[in-house]
């Protein structure tokens, strides 16, 4: 048996379900490159494509925990919240303290050098994931539910601190370096989200600890018995997620100059969204970073071509809507069907 196996070619290089469902949505991506280059000639350019890898890449920094922790079968709804909360932290910690007087006081913040700003907001995402990893761990509430109440509290935090506005007055030049910054005409925040990227794909598929997500995602029991310590896991992967949006929120504070309490409201979703048409189950057990980075770029792709075809914000999400239900639908009935030809 072993022998026919290892002599029948088409078996001997056999893609994994992961890899064939992340093959044929870049096939799909690139289908859809083709129709929208048609139907919107302007669509069909290097800057659009630049464009879009600028737009999208707080996302996917995002996005790259929102998939580990769906790979074990849990979820992150707090990440876009955290990120705002960041932000607005982080510009309010470095405003001057001496700010001329407003009517808001919205001038006026705790002068802290912008390194240390910047640990401190982070210290508060911190905090953060250590509450989620506390209640999902320690007292086995859902993922979902302990996040969704994690969000609301970041968010309220970040609109409390803005007053329901922008924090920008009086912000150290120093602050935006790394957000408006570039590198051979590249933007800094592009060039961390690559380099997130690599990482990512190399502790998922190169290491101990991406193995024990898959094996704590495909069965959690059995992951126990074997001796992965998951708890630990899951710790480490919310603690993780909530410093990866902190710091992808201070990047986004630091490109448009301001600390904004609407900053990344719906990412948590638009991530989500992401990594499910990637290929990435709810379940967990199954998925990539790879399928990630498809997924938004479908979606950006889709985003910019509705965009320049003028339709409303309401008919794109819609269309949104469409294409991300009937892509499970084709990625389920795919996989059945070539796991019943064997």
């Amino acid at each position: 048996m072993i022998n026919a196996t290892l002599n029948d070619p088409e078996k001997r290089f056999r893609l994994s379900n992961d890899a064939y469902v992340n093959f044929f949505m870049f096939i799909v991506l690139l289908a859809f490159i083709a129709i929208a280059s048609f139907i919107v000639p302007s669509f069909f350019d290097p800057n659009t494509f630049m464009n879009i890898l600028s737009q999208q890449s707080f996302l996917i920094i995002m996005g790259i925990s929102v998939t580990f922790l769906l790979l074990t079968g849990n979820f992150d709804l707090s990440v876009g919240a955290v990120a705002s909360c960041a932000g607005v932290l982080g510009v309010y910690f470095c405003q001057p303290v001496d700010g001329s007087a407003s009517e808001l006081g919205m001038n006026t913040g705790l002068g802290m050098p912008v390194p240390v700003a910047v640990l401190m907001a982070l210290a508060v995402c911190l905090g953060i994931g250590l509450l989620n990893a506390l209640f999902i761990v320690k007292y086995r509430i859902a993922s979902v539910i302990v996040t969704l109440g994690t969000m609301y509290i970041a968010r309220g935090i970040a609109r409390g601190v803005a007053q329901g506005a922008q924090r920008s007055l009086g912000l150290p030049d120093s602050f935006t370096d790394v957000g408006l910054s570039t590198i051979g005409g590249i933007g800094v925040p592009v060039i961390i989200m690559l380099l997130a990227f690599v990482i990512a794909l190399i502790v998922e598929k190169r290491t101990g600890f991406g193995r024990r997500m898959y094996h704590i995602g495909a069965n959690k029991i059995s992951a126990e018995i074997s001796g992965i310590k998951v708890n630990k896991q899951l710790i480490q992967l919310y603690v993780m997620s909530a410093l990866v949006s902190g710091a992808a929120g201070l990047m986004l504070a630091s490109k448009f100059k301001q600390g904004s309490s609407y900053a990344a409201d719906g990412f948590e979703f638009d991530a989500l969204a992401a990594t499910i048409l990637g290929g990435t189950s709810i379940r967990g057990g199954s998925g990539s970073v790879i399928g990630l980075m498809i997924g938004v770029f479908i979606f950006g792709s889709l985003s910019t071509c509705l965009n320049q075809l003028g339709l409303h914000p309401a008919t794109q999400m819609v269309i949104k809507g469409i294409v991300l239900v009937i892509a499970v639908v084709v990625q389920q009935l795919i996989i059945t069907r070539r796991n019943m030809r064997g």
